[in-house]
């Protein structure tokens, strides 16, 4: 199978209806589950990485159900109605669960797709163990087993490489028998991400004593996550597909639900929006249709320099629309972009098999724009972020891209494909 992405020639229009978002919605479900009683988590999202946060949880027997657009969470003890649990492709789902199936009075097992088993978990163990959590793997990797036993708590250190591993370790030292201090060695990443965690693990009533520069994090011990009631904002990380096709040909688009500012604030994407203000795209809230419109009859987009530190998963969509940009585009620290579901800067260099201009510069990626690509047989890697980005190349192709695991768009916006047809794109899986 592959998706066949047609060259898009008509000025694109009408609107598309933004997701929630699946960061807000990893975080408030698992310490929802967490906090006996009721809690309301309003805005559901059919990302599948999120339905297998939903699946692990239930496992271990949260109830959970869905009315109308609100997810029902009666929190408690963790009460695992099979001894073993599966995260799918979730690296979210895994990261966070590990430690807190500790909480199980029974022990668990963690298992994932294939592939997982190269996924980088071995710092994340060791802290937990650290911690006082009994685990084993296959070294290092899924499958784990997680014994039951809350963690004593003490004082450990990271590296700060992944902000899932940082993320993984407040959620479960909460709930410590002794304060537990977490200290971040190395070069911190993603710190967007950590802070999403503290946000929402303070309204779930947990304390966390942080230093400003997010280095040291003390955790009191004994805590107890109370319910709440969350609304899930608008997701940028899907916008960003939307806003890059809009900036790539003439448009006259409405993004539903989208905003600018206000409730995004807390999005660990929302730097995306500045990026692409300073590429040249003009953005307007419109408060009578309720998102944000963007209107132009073409022009090409300016180079940037960019840090990816704090915003991985922003780099292949930026990739693609560097490589038409005018001019140099520096993206900064890309090095731990290349730990996600795949090597996210090496599948992007296959833009260069287009006719774009990518290098590798140490721990930069360094992207000269061109004015025009042509279509090619790409592979994404089965990787959600390069299959979208590399689709949005190929509309502005001369001839048909085709592209390997067609259905990847799934994992994390599962509207793309019917969302793309909406605006007069046309894609779509072939064999």
């Amino acid at each position: 199978m592959r998706l066949l992405v047609e060259p898009t020639r008509q000025p694109l229009s009408h609107e598309l209806t933004i997701p929630n978002s699946k960061y807000h919605a990893h975080r408030a479900l698992i310490l929802a589950s967490l906090a006996p009683g009721r809690s309301e988590i309003v805005g559901l999202t059919h990302a599948k990485h999120v339905s297998y946060t939903l699946s692990v949880l239930r496992g271990l027997g949260t109830s959970i159900r869905v009315e109308g657009d609100t997810f029902f969470v009666e929190g408690g003890p963790y009460r695992p109605r099979r001894p073993t649990l599966s995260v799918g492709s979730s690296g979210s789902t895994l990261y966070f669960m590990i430690g807190l199936c500790a909480l199980a009075d029974t022990p668990v097992t963690l298992i994932g797709q294939r592939y997982f088993q190269r996924r980088p978990v071995g710092p994340l163990l060791e802290a937990l163990q650290q911690l006082g959590i009994g685990i084993s793997s296959n070294h290092g990797c899924p499958p784990i087993r997680i014994e039951s036993g809350r963690p004593k708590g003490g004082h450990i250190r990271i590296a700060g490489t992944l902000s899932q591993w940082i993320s993984g370790l407040l959620l479960i030292a909460a709930f410590a028998e002794r304060q537990t201090t977490i200290d971040i060695e190395g070069p911190l990443n993603e710190r967007p991400y950590v802070d999403l965690t503290l946000s929402m693990m303070e309204q779930f009533g947990l304390r966390v004593e942080a230093s400003a520069d997010r280095r040291r994090f003390i955790v009191p011990p004994n805590q107890q996550a109370r319910p709440a009631t969350v609304r899930l904002p608008p997701d940028i990380g899907s916008a960003a597909f939307g806003l890059a096709i809009a900036a790539l040909h003439p448009s006259d688009l409405l993004l539903r639900h989208l905003r600018l500012n206000g409730a995004l604030t807390d999005h660990p994407e929302r730097a995306f929006l500045d990026v692409i203000r300073e590429m040249g795209l003009r953005m307007e809230e419109d408060d009578g249709a309720g998102g944000v419109r963007v209107r132009h009859d073409g022009f090409r987009p300016r180079a940037v320099h960019v840090d990816c530190r704090e915003t991985p998963d922003i780099l292949p969509i930026l990739a693609t629309l560097a490589a038409f940009a005018d001019g140099e585009t520096v993206i900064e620290n890309v090095d731990h972009v290349r730990l996600k579901e795949s090597d996210r800067v090496a599948a992007m260099l296959q833009l260069n098999r287009m006719g774009a201009k990518l290098q590798i510069d140490g721990s930069r990626l360094v992207i000269r724009g061109v004015e025009q690509l042509n279509g090619r047989d790409l592979s994404s890697f089965n990787d959600h972020r390069v299959l979208m980005s590399l689709a949005i190349a190929g509309t502005r192709a001369t001839g048909y891209t085709l592209i390997s695991y067609p259905n990847a768009y799934r994992i994390s916006y599962p509207e793309f494909l019917n969302a793309m047809h909406g605006i007069g794109v046309k894609m779509e899986c072939v064999t």
